[in-house]
């Protein structure tokens, strides 16, 4: 097996392909194994956003009050501190692994040369040719960066870019109104940074719960950001003194610094894909068999943010081992009902199964129940004003249809409502079942018992 990327789809893929007795070799034109998930992705931007609520005492406000900060004055440096600490200890994790399943990796770019052979070149030069029976196009994305936006990571960064800021800007613009562009806006916010967060849809993630979104976009909005929703981006400029955003309804922003995150493309430009036959789309994804993550030709597979949504490291994960798994002959795993999304903006967003607005197109007869952090004896203790977990039953079956969660913890909470799901659960398991009290996770007995009550007895 020949993996391309050392991101969560290769890493799980290799190390699937080791246990099962296989010889694997990983490529990453990185210096350092981990993809983007660990150098300019999920990590950085986790541990960046953790980082910030520490430092800022964002957690403590609803006690302390909006002037609140455990660190008075907190620089880039604050900042990057913990993130290269974070950075080096997921390297080491993931070396010591390969290196249990005796995973042989190389720091090269990989071209194939055709269905079973690709050519490595290393920062150095030298080249080599190596053959394979089956192969994995792991290699994630990068910043989608249109001609006319004027990058120069001074005023204009894009995501990866903006993980390498020397000082913490004044006022901030993020276009981009998806899961990239939300969360860095409400980091940012958190360290009282006055954030501009603009998206050319009528809507911010539209992949989540409406009335869930309503409430992040009113918690924005009530903490000092501007939120432009419905215009697009006709030119930026940049000055000595920052950045100009002109607006197609005609209005202009100003700021410090501005931050591009409209999209990503598919890492494949350097891969000459064209000598095996396979053609991405225009954003540089690749089609896969949905089940299997085949592409178009036989044994090379592909996993992945490359293969596009729902572009998860956790789903990532699970493809990666899926193909390893179809490529070598071994039974696939059931595909699971339905898996959790988590957005790490401040704060959290986490949703699991139908949306309400999913169940309504579906013809399903539901009810819902709402539970409210804020009365919640846990949430009182913890200073939580904010937030809610929405539950949606069908009526006529009593089970959960979906969980959605805006608020503290909500990536951690939203598995209870996964488990439920996939097992089948009804309402009935959360009026009938005890939680421990005081937990945020109470927040799922009280919205059962909101939803039961709507629902009748019988």
């Amino acid at each position: 097996m020949l993996v391309i990327g050392s991101g969560p789809a290769g890493r799980r893929a290799a190390v699937q392909s080791a246990k099962l007795g296989k010889s694997v070799l990983v490529v990453d034109r990185g210096r350092r194994l981990g993809g983007v998930s660990v150098h300019t992705g999920t990590i950085p931007s986790k541990t960046l956003r953790e980082t910030v609520l520490n430092l800022s005492g964002w957690r403590e406000r609803g006690f302390y009050g909006q002037g609140y900060r455990v660190k008075q004055d907190i620089s880039a440096i604050d900042l990057m501190q913990r993130l290269h600490k974070t950075l080096d200890h997921e390297v080491e994790i993931l070396q010591h692994q390969f290196m249990r399943n005796m995973v042989r990796s190389a720091f090269a770019s990989a071209r194939f040369v055709n269905a079973n052979e690709v050519e490595l070149t290393t920062d150095s030069g030298e080249v080599s040719h190596i053959g394979f029976d089956k192969a994995l196009i792991a290699v994630g994305t990068q910043p989608f960066r249109p001609d006319h936006i004027p990058f120069d990571k001074t005023r204009v960064f894009d995501s990866d870019e903006i993980l390498e800021i020397e000082r913490l800007p004044r006022t901030l613009t993020v276009i981009g109104g998806g899961v990239i562009g939300v969360e860095y806006a409400t980091i940012f916010s958190a360290l009282d940074v006055p954030v501009t967060l603009i998206e050319a849809r009528e809507n911010i993630l539209e992949f989540v719960d409406r009335e869930l979104v309503e409430d992040f976009v009113h918690q924005m909005r009530d903490r000092g950001m501007t939120v432009r929703l419905g215009t697009g981006v006709k030119e930026v400029t940049t000055t000595d003194s920052g950045v100009d955003v002109a607006l197609s309804d005609g209005r202009k922003v100003r700021s410090d610094i501005l931050l591009f995150a409209a999209g990503r493309a598919g890492n494949v430009g350097s891969l000459n894909l064209e000598a095996i036959g396979i053609e991405p789309d225009k954003r540089g994804r690749i089609g896969v068999d949905a089940r299997t993550l085949q592409t178009s030709v036989p044994n090379i597979y592909a996993a992945g943010d490359v293969i596009g949504f729902p572009s998860l490291a956790s789903t990532s994960m699970e493809q990666g081992r899926v193909a390893a798994c179809h490529a070598f002959g071994e039974p696939l795993p059931p595909a699971p009902e339905t898996f959790p999304y988590g957005i790490y903006a401040v704060p959290e967003i986490s949703t699991v199964g139908q949306s309400e607005q999913e169940v309504r197109e579906n013809g399903i007869a539901y009810e819902c129940g709402i539970a409210r952090f804020r009365e919640t004896s846990r949430g009182h203790i913890m200073g939580v004003n904010t937030g809610f977990l929405k539950l949606i039953f069908a009526l006529d079956t009593r089970r959960l249809l979906g969980a959605h969660i805006v608020g503290e913890g909500a990536t951690e909470l939203i598995h209870i409502g996964q488990a439920v799901i996939n097992l089948g659960g009804t309402v009935d398991f959360f009026v009938e079942n005890t939680f421990n009290y005081p937990t945020l996770a109470e927040a799922y007995k009280i919205a059962g018992l909101d939803a039961w009550n709507r629902m009748g007895h019988a």
